[in-house]
This record gives structure tokens, C-alpha cells and sequence, in this order.
């Protein structure tokens, strides 16, 4: 099921918005994703073989470059793995439970989990607000960590949004409908 079938399925304005964010964070993800992954293998492959082997020279900052690219792929893809259903759940007793016990288990766990993605999205936005007073920035360009503490608070803050929306889906129907990756948009 594609993403627009996904919208078209039901008319009420909440799917609509599940749609919304899933295009939202498929295509953010696909295109600065995309770009911090293809800088990333560039640079990496510029330092490390030609500057580093062949010419001798390597490049001052690239480690600093290429880790905060990295910081930048997680923030991004954090949110997206949530709504494809990519990040680790344990089932294990799952089959042991009845439909009733293991839907409300999972709504438990869905609301402690929203609770704790708002406590740290809040925490680094306080800690990005902090980063500048504290020196915190990278070792050898000196660059600033307080945008990247931003981005993580946001990204985390979109994977609780995520959650919450998860839980209306359980409440509504029974299940999570997650983003079907390599259909048509």
C-alpha cells in the first residue's frame, strides 16, 4: 500500500496527517539524508585514499566533518525508522498473550516511551542552548555543537510525535500501519 492509497483509505483528517508526515520524513530523509551520506563517502574516500595514502597530506578537521555528517544522518533517520517499523521490538511474549492484554501492553509501552522521546528532546535542546557557554564544539575545526543538539532534539521530538500518532493507530484500529518502503509515491 502506498502512501497515497494509505490517505485515500480513510477519510477522517488524522490519516491524512499520518500521510503527510510520512512523505514529509521520506523525502527529508531521501534528500539530506542522501546528501550527508554522498559528502560522507566523498570525503571520506578523498581523505583517507588521496590525501591521506596517496598524497601524504591528510585533510585537517575531516574526523570532525565526518562525525558531525554522521550526527546529522541519525537525527534524520531516527524519526523515519520509526514510522517504517525499523527499530528493534521484542515479541517474544507476545503470542502468550491475548489481543485485549498485548494491545494494552503496548499502548503502556508506547506512552512510556512518548514520555521519555519528550524528556530527550527537551534535554538537548536545553543542553544546545548550553553548548556555547560550555565550550562543547569539536576537537580540531572547533565547530559549535549547540545546531547539531537542535537537530537531535527535533528529530527525536518528530520520533515522538511518531509515537503518539502510533498510539492513536492502536486505539483506532487495533495496529500500527507503517510506511511501505519501496512503493509508488
Amino acid at each position: 500500500m502506498s502512501i497515497d492509497d494509505h490517505s485515500e483509505q480513510t477519510s477522517n483528517s488524522t490519516p491524512a496527517v499520518i500521510a503527510w508526515l510520512d512523505k514529509t520524513l521520506l523525502w527529508t530523509s531521501l534528500i539530506f539524508g542522501g546528501a550527508a551520506l554522498a559528502f560522507m563517502t566523498f570525503f571520506s574516500v578523498l581523505n583517507v585514499l588521496v590525501m591521506r595514502k596517496a598524497l601524504n597530506s591528510p585533510i585537517q578537521g575531516a574526523e570532525d566533518l565526518l562525525a558531525l555528517s554522521l550526527v546529522v544522518i541519525v537525527a534524520l533517520s531516527v524519526p523515519f525508522g520509526a514510522r517504517t517499523g525499523a527499530h528493534i521490538e521484542i515479541e517474544v511474549l507476545e503470542s502468550r498473550m491475548s489481543r485485549a492484554f498485548a494491545k494494552w501492553s503496548m499502548l503502556f509501552v508506547k506512552l512510556l516511551a512518548c514520555a521519555l522521546l519528550v524528556i530527550m528532546s527537551w534535554r538537548l535542546w536545553e543542553s544546545g542552548t548550553k553548548a556555547q557557554k560550555f565550550g562543547e564544539t569539536t576537537q580540531q575545526l572547533l565547530i559549535s555543537f549547540e545546531p547539531f543538539y537542535y537537530l537531535l532534539s527535533i528529530g527525536i521530538g518528530i520520533y515522538a510525535l511518531v509515537v503518539v500518532l502510533d498510539i492513536w493507530q492502536i486505539l483506532r484500529n487495533g495496529k500500527v500501519q507503517s510506511i511501505k518502503i519501496g512503493g509508488e509515491l
